[in-house]
């Protein structure tokens, strides 16, 4: 597990290695990723968007941006948690990704960046 405390909002990010949806042969390897956003702030927050900078073992890096998480923007109220699953398609076996989320304060209006820590896709057999 990865995790980070950024503007007062901490992020736990655990990675899955998911091999009935992965084909090796044609050098595609699907990992899933859970992240649970929890606000330490005193106010309720948004997520409007999101950015990932996603890296393949060999080299190459390409960038996903969109709105919200799952199809969703969450809200969440200080002191409460969010939890996501989504998942990722590498070209190989051990991959990174890394990123950001862009959230609103509900009492402001104001948007501020929350670092996404970096974290390993790692396929299991890869691990030896």
């Amino acid at each position: 597990m990865d995790s980070t405390i950024s503007a007062g909002i901490s992020i736990l990010v655990e990675t899955f290695y998911q091999p009935e949806y992965s084909h090796p042969v044609n050098q595609e390897f699907m990992f899933a990723y859970r992240i649970t956003i929890e606000n330490f702030n005193n106010f309720t927050i948004q997520l409007l968007s999101r950015h990932w900078d996603i890296k393949d073992s060999n080299g190459e890096w390409r960038e996903v941006d969109g709105e919200g998480v799952v199809g969703i923007q969450p809200m969440i109220a200080n002191g409460k948690q969010f939890q996501y699953v989504s998942g990722c398609n590498l070209k190989t076996e051990i991959g990174q990704m890394r990123g950001y989320y862009i959230v609103e304060n509900q009492n402001t209006k104001e948007q501020f960046k929350v670092t996404i820590p970096t974290f390993n896709l790692v396929a299991p057999h890869k691990n030896n």
